[in-house]
C-alpha cells in the first residue's frame, strides 16, 4: 500500500492525463479503420453494380448490336449525359477524378448529392453507350464521396484526424474494385493527388478499403485479373531490354505531353454551347468508328479500349499501330469534350499499350508482351505523375512481376521526359 501511495506521489499529473488521451487515441484509430473497412466495402459493392449495369448490360448490347447503331450511340449517350447533367446534376461538370483531387486540396469543397446522383447517372450513359472513357473515374470519385459522406456523419470519431482520411479511402477502393487490384488503388489515390509526392498519413485506412472494396467486389464476379496471358509465358527480360525500356519511356512521355494537351483542349471546349458541342463531338465520334471499322473491321472506338489488347496479340503494321494511337486519343478526348463521364486512366493505358507494341516490334518481334506491359506502365506513369501506381496496376493486372525492373526504367525516362506536365490541372507540387 505506501509503495503505491509512493508512486503515485513521484508520478507527475501530467502522466495520467497523456495515458487518457493515449487511450482515446487508440480508441478512435481502431473507429477509423473500421470505418475505412465500411467505406470500402460499400464502395467495392456499388462499382461492382456499376460496371455490371454499364459493360454486361449496355456497353454488351452496343458491342453485339447492329453496326448503324454502334456508329451514333457515342453520340447519343453524351446528349443523354449532357440532359442528366443539366437537370438531376443542377448544371454539375462531368469532371469525377478532378473532384477527387479538389477535394483533396481544398477542406471547404463541397462534394454535393445532387452533382454526385447526376455524375454516376451521365457515367451510365456515356460509358453504357461505348464512350471511349474508362469506369475508373466514376468508380474513383462514387468511392470518395462515400467516403466523404460517412466522415461529416461521424466527426468524433476523427477528432484530431486528417479531413480527408475517408475521402482517400474511399477513391482507393473505387480503383482497387474496378481494376481488382487493391494495392494499385491504395497507391494511386494517395500518389495522384501531388507531382512526385505520396499523401503518406492516410496510408492504413487507404489499404484497409482497398482491401475490402476488392473482396467484396470479388465476391460478386472473380477475382481472376483483367488482362490474362498464357500459363506458359512468364514474362522475362534480357539486358538489352533495359535499352529498349528507356526508348519506351521517352516515347511514352512524348506521347503522354501530346495527349495531355489534347485533353485540356477538349475540357476547354466543353465550355461551347450546348448544341454546337454535342453536334461536333457526335459526329466526330461516328466518322471515328467508320474510319476504324474500314481499317481494322473492328469497333476499337467504343468502350475504355480493353478490346484493343486482343487486336494487339495479333502484329500490324506500324503505320496501322499510329493511326490507331491517334485514333484512340482522338475518341477519349472527343467524349470528354461532349461532356461525357468518365476516366482516362484506361485510355492512358491503352495509349501505352500501343505505343509498347510499336517499340516491341522493332526491339524484339518475336514475344513484344515484355514491351507492351513496360508501355502501359510508362504511359500511365507519364500521364498521371504516378509511376509507383503504374508499375504495380500492371502486376497486379496481369500477374505478371517479370517486368519490374525494365520497368523502373522505362518509368525514370517517362518522368524525366515528361517534366512538369500533367494530365489535369488539379494536381499540386509538393510545398518544399
Amino acid at each position: 500500500m505506501w509503495r503505491q501511495r509512493v508512486m503515485k506521489n513521484l508520478r507527475p499529473a501530467t502522466f495520467d492525463i497523456a495515458s487518457g488521451e493515449f487511450r482515446d487515441f487508440v480508441r478512435r484509430s481502431r473507429e477509423v479503420v473500421l470505418l475505412a473497412a465500411i467505406t470500402g466495402a460499400i464502395t467495392g459493392l456499388g462499382v461492382r453494380f456499376f460496371e455490371f449495369f454499364v459493360a454486361e448490360v449496355a456497353l454488351d448490347r452496343v458491342l453485339h448490336g447492329p453496326l448503324w447503331f454502334a456508329a451514333i450511340a457515342p453520340g447519343l449517350g453524351l446528349v443523354a449525359s449532357a440532359i442528366i447533367l443539366r437537370t438531376i446534376g443542377k448544371g454539375a461538370t462531368p469532371a469525377t477524378s478532378d473532384e477527387y483531387l479538389r477535394a483533396f486540396h481544398d477542406p471547404e469543397y463541397p462534394l454535393r448529392p445532387r452533382a454526385f446522383i447526376g455524375r454516376i447517372a451521365a457515367a451510365f450513359t456515356t460509358l453504357g453507350m461505348g464512350g471511349a472513357m474508362g469506369l475508373e473515374g466514376p468508380s474513383m470519385y462514387g468511392g470518395s464521396a462515400m467516403g466523404a459522406f460517412i466522415q461529416r456523419r461521424v466527426p468524433a470519431a476523427f477528432r484530431g484526424a486528417d479531413y480527408r482520411t475517408l475521402l482517400v479511402a474511399g477513391a482507393a477502393a473505387g480503383v482497387a474494385a474496378i481494376f481488382k487490384a487493391p494495392a494499385t488503388g491504395a497507391i494511386f489515390a494517395l500518389e495522384v493527388p501531388f507531382r512526385d509526392q505520396m499523401a503518406r498519413r492516410m496510408l492504413l485506412p487507404a489499404l484497409v478499403a482497398s482491401a475490402s472494396g476488392y473482396l467484396v467486389f470479388v465476391a460478386f464476379s472473380s477475382t481472376s485479373p483483367i488482362f490474362s496471358f498464357d500459363s506458359d509465358r512468364a514474362v522475362a527480360f534480357q539486358y538489352k531490354d533495359l535499352a529498349g525500356a528507356v526508348l519506351i519511356g521517352i516515347g511514352c512521355a512524348l506521347g503522354a505531353r501530346a495527349f495531355s494537351r489534347l485533353i485540356r483542349l477538349a475540357k476547354a471546349f466543353t465550355l461551347r454551347p450546348i448544341v454546337t458541342r454535342l453536334m461536333v463531338t457526335s459526329t466526330t465520334l461516328t466518322v471515328l468508328f467508320v474510319v476504324t471499322r474500314g481499317l481494322t473491321g473492328e469497333s476499337l472506338t467504343l468502350g475504355s479500349g480493353y478490346e484493343v489488347f486482343g487486336w494487339l496479340a495479333v502484329s500490324h503494321s506500324v503505320w496501322l499501330l499510329v493511326a490507331i494511337f491517334f485514333i484512340r486519343c482522338m475518341a477519349t478526348a472527343t467524349t470528354l469534350a461532349g461532356g461525357g463521364v468518365g476516366g482516362v486512366f484506361i485510355p492512358l493505358v491503352v495509349g501505352g499499350a500501343i505505343v509498347g507494341r510499336g517499340v516491341g516490334d522493332i526491339v524484339n518481334p518475336l514475344d513484344p508482351t515484355l514491351y507492351v506491359l513496360l508501355g502501359v506502365a510508362a504511359f500511365l506513369g507519364a500521364g498521371y505523375r504516378v509511376p509507383l501506381a503504374a508499375v504495380m496496376f500492371v502486376a497486379e493486372t496481369t500477374g505478371q512481376p517479370g517486368f519490374i525492373v525494365p520497368a523502373l526504367f522505362a518509368a525514370v525516362a517517362a518522368e524525366l521526359v515528361m517534366g512538369d506536365k500533367s494530365i489535369t490541372s488539379f494536381q499540386r507540387t509538393p510545398a518544399i
